[in-house]
């Protein structure tokens, strides 16, 4: 029988190590192809790891809270084929959901990963022989936790280690008054690394503020945290300019109403305005490549694909951005299957990591909720978010040939946030208006 090498999968560039959280499978035990072997955690995602071939775990070579570098062999399978396999292709990224996004902490620190197993950590006293790994150490440092501190947590792991579970449980209930500080001391390995900087959010815990008056105190959820940071992050590195405009979009509107029963029975799926708007930025791209781009320092990086991300709300309340890439070559169905499929995984966590990576323009519906118009915040490193407003009928001034005169309309606020370092005021305003005059002129009479 061969032997077939289960290694820690590469789960992003900037991930280096992995913490062991579950084994779903012991040694002797069957297991087929794709089928979960174990979960792992990292500082930016929880995920499973698949087995990479049928056969029978032979060898499990790390325990649950281990800290295993991406690449190394956890584990051996036995297949019944005939000749030894060596697996070195990288593993394929499982799927990433929303609600195992974890709080990323200390993104610039330097850190080591040269060994598996680290030197225990010793207390100022020197008598403590208790271990921490790397991801406990880095949410102390960014959540303030002095080394004194983390010798008083109970530690649900193997021998009462500290688990990643443990040091969060503790920041909240330390945020809610629940515990104080008892110490100020680091030790270096908290202490050397540098902190973040983020004036837009205080996650310092070594005070607990006091509040007045009858209040709930809420504890972020570690996605909410995420969306905070980077929405602060875009606003200190982007000066936001943001220009306004109005459409009539009544032919868009009566078009489909006229075709959306049609549409679902014929391709499965329904229409939606988004995929409409989609058509029309992508359309106007073409015209002004400029606001398909990025910065990097004084560089000007043009994007050739046209990768449109629409910003979607989830029923947990917080927003993500799945992308539709080479949106381009969609036609309108093409489109419109995509909105759904992307909406609906993004509901059900059944996104992929990929799915929310390579957005080179946005798209966000602030109308979806009854909102007239926004100021939408740019999602980095792109330089501009485009907002559509609810539609409204609205009695306005048209032209006719017989003269002006007043009609019921359907009309739609819009608006651009863009970065005013490369986008000026003229390309903003006119990219935004071309967008608008775009879905004015759109044909009632065209097939989909």
């Amino acid at each position: 029988m061969a032997v077939i090498d289960l290694v820690m999968p590469k789960l992003g560039e900037s991930i280096m190590e992995a913490t062991i959280l579950k084994w779903f499978k012991q040694p002797g035990d069957p297991v087929k192809m794709d089928e979960t072997v174990l979960e792992i955690a990292t500082d930016k995602v929880d995920s499973e790891v698949p087995s990479t071939a049928a056969g029978v775990i032979d060898e499990i070579l790390f325990n649950v809270n281990d800290v295993v570098p991406i690449g190394s062999v956890i584990a051996r399978i036995k297949t019944s084929t005939e000749e030894p396999v060596s697996v070195s292709q990288p593993v394929q990224t499982p799927p990433k959901t929303q609600e195992a996004e974890v709080l990323e902490t200390v993104h610039h620190a330097p850190r080591e990963f040269n060994h598996v197993s680290q030197q225990p950590k010793q207390s100022s006293n020197g008598s403590s022989n208790r271990f921490y790994s790397p991801l406990v150490l880095n949410i102390a440092a960014s959540e303030g936790v002095s080394m004194t501190e983390l010798e008083t947590i109970p530690g649900t792991g193997n021998e009462g280690r500290v688990t990643k579970k443990d040091i969060l449980q503790y920041v909240s209930e330390k945020n809610a008054g629940r515990k104080t500080a008892t110490a100020s001391y680091q030790s270096p390995a908290i202490s050397n690394q540098q902190p973040v900087e983020n004036p837009g959010m205080n996650t310092s815990s070594s005070q607990v503020a006091g509040y007045s008056g009858n209040v709930e105190i809420l504890e972020m959820d570690r996605m909410r945290k995420l969306i905070a940071e980077h929405m602060v992050r875009s606003k200190h590195t982007s000066p936001h300019v943001t220009s306004f405009t109005e459409a009539d979009v009544t032919n868009l509107v009566m078009w489909r109403e006229k075709v959306k029963k049609d549409f679902e029975k014929r391709e499965g799926t329904r229409i939606t305005f988004t995929p409409l708007f989609i058509e029309a930025i992508v359309k106007i791209i073409k015209k002004f490549p400029l606001i398909n781009c990025s910065l990097d320092g004084d560089k000007i990086i043009v994007k050739k694909d046209i990768n449109i991300g629409m910003a979607t709300a989830l029923p947990s309340g917080n927003l993500i951005v799945p992308v539709i890439r080479n949106a381009d070559q969609f036609n309108l169905v093409g489109l419109t299957k995509q909105v759904n499929m992307l909406a609906d995984n993004a509901r059900n966590g059944k996104l992929k990591a990929d799915d929310t990576t390579g957005g080179t323009f946005t798209l966000t519906n602030v109308g979806t909720f009854g909102s007239l118009m926004g100021t939408p915040i740019i999602n980095q490193p792109q330089v501009a978010i485009l907002a559509v407003g609810a539609i409204k009928k609205r009695p306005v001034v048209i032209e006719t040939p017989h003269g002006d005169s007043i009609a019921i309309r359907h009309m739609m606020y819009l608006s651009m946030s863009y970065d005013h370092r490369i986008v000026d005021g003229s390309l903003g305003a006119t990219f935004l208006t071309a967008v608008a005059k775009e879905l004015e002129n759109f044909s009632d009479q065209r097939d989909y």
